[in-house]
Protein backbone atom coordinates (compact mmCIF):
# COMPACT_ATOMS: atom_id res chain seq x y z
CA UNK A 1 0.00 0.00 0.00
CA UNK A 2 1.11 3.58 -0.66
CA UNK A 3 0.24 6.99 0.74
CA UNK A 4 0.37 10.42 -0.87
CA UNK A 5 1.04 13.23 1.60
CA UNK A 6 0.14 16.67 0.28
CA UNK A 7 1.19 19.67 2.37
CA UNK A 8 0.45 23.24 1.36
CA UNK A 9 0.65 26.83 2.50
CA UNK A 10 -2.78 28.25 1.75
CA UNK A 11 -3.10 31.52 -0.16
CA UNK A 12 -6.89 31.79 -0.33
CA UNK A 13 -9.57 29.12 -0.22
CA UNK A 14 -13.01 29.91 -1.61
CA UNK A 15 -16.33 28.19 -2.35
CA UNK A 16 -14.98 26.87 -5.67
CA UNK A 17 -12.10 25.24 -3.78
CA UNK A 18 -14.46 23.37 -1.45
CA UNK A 19 -16.51 22.11 -4.39
CA UNK A 20 -13.42 21.08 -6.37
CA UNK A 21 -11.84 19.33 -3.37
CA UNK A 22 -14.99 17.24 -2.84
CA UNK A 23 -15.14 16.33 -6.55
CA UNK A 24 -11.47 15.36 -6.65
CA UNK A 25 -11.75 13.20 -3.54
CA UNK A 26 -14.72 11.34 -5.04
CA UNK A 27 -12.99 10.95 -8.41
CA UNK A 28 -9.89 9.48 -6.75
CA UNK A 29 -12.00 6.96 -4.85
CA UNK A 30 -14.41 6.04 -7.65
CA UNK A 31 -12.07 5.91 -10.64
CA UNK A 32 -8.53 5.38 -9.32
CA UNK A 33 -9.00 2.92 -6.45
CA UNK A 34 -8.04 5.39 -3.71
CA UNK A 35 -8.74 3.61 -0.42
CA UNK A 36 -9.10 6.67 1.84
CA UNK A 37 -8.60 10.42 1.51
CA UNK A 38 -8.47 12.79 4.48
CA UNK A 39 -7.68 16.52 4.43
CA UNK A 40 -7.41 19.11 7.20
CA UNK A 41 -6.84 22.86 6.98
CA UNK A 42 -5.74 24.87 9.99
CA UNK A 43 -4.98 28.53 9.50
CA UNK A 44 -2.72 28.83 6.47
CA UNK A 45 -1.64 25.17 6.48
CA UNK A 46 -3.30 22.23 4.79
CA UNK A 47 -2.41 18.55 4.86
CA UNK A 48 -4.09 15.80 2.90
CA UNK A 49 -3.22 12.12 3.11
CA UNK A 50 -4.58 9.60 0.66
CA UNK A 51 -4.04 5.84 0.62
CA UNK A 52 -3.64 3.79 -2.54
CA UNK A 53 -3.23 0.17 -3.65
CA UNK A 54 -0.42 0.89 -6.12
CA UNK A 55 1.91 3.50 -7.56
CA UNK A 56 0.26 2.92 -10.95
CA UNK A 57 -3.07 4.12 -9.48
CA UNK A 58 -1.32 7.22 -8.09
CA UNK A 59 0.28 8.00 -11.47
CA UNK A 60 -3.04 7.55 -13.29
CA UNK A 61 -4.69 9.91 -10.77
CA UNK A 62 -1.94 12.49 -11.21
CA UNK A 63 -2.48 12.51 -15.00
CA UNK A 64 -6.30 12.65 -14.94
CA UNK A 65 -7.58 15.64 -16.95
CA UNK A 66 -9.96 16.92 -14.27
CA UNK A 67 -7.27 16.53 -11.61
CA UNK A 68 -4.78 18.44 -13.79
CA UNK A 69 -7.24 21.36 -13.95
CA UNK A 70 -7.56 21.26 -10.14
CA UNK A 71 -3.76 21.21 -9.83
CA UNK A 72 -3.47 24.28 -12.05
CA UNK A 73 -6.12 26.15 -10.05
CA UNK A 74 -4.26 25.21 -6.87
CA UNK A 75 -1.02 26.68 -8.19
CA UNK A 76 -2.69 29.82 -9.54
CA UNK A 77 -5.27 30.64 -6.85
CA UNK A 78 -5.41 28.50 -3.72
CA UNK A 79 -1.86 27.71 -2.62
CA UNK A 80 1.25 29.79 -2.03
CA UNK A 81 3.36 26.66 -2.05
CA UNK A 82 2.95 22.90 -1.72
CA UNK A 83 4.88 19.67 -1.32
CA UNK A 84 3.87 16.15 -2.34
CA UNK A 85 5.43 12.98 -0.93
CA UNK A 86 4.64 9.46 -2.11
CA UNK A 87 5.54 6.84 0.46
CA UNK A 88 5.27 3.08 0.68
CA UNK A 89 3.65 1.75 3.82
CA UNK A 90 5.76 -1.13 5.10
CA UNK A 91 3.74 -1.96 8.21
CA UNK A 92 0.40 -0.97 9.60
CA UNK A 93 -0.91 -1.34 13.12
CA UNK A 94 -4.42 -0.87 14.39
CA UNK A 95 -5.94 -0.96 17.82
Amino acid sequence: MFAVIFRAKVAKLDARYAEMAAQMRQLAIDKYHCLDFVAVTEGEREIAISYWRSEADIQAWKQDGEHRIAQQLGREAWYESYKVEVVEIKRQYQG
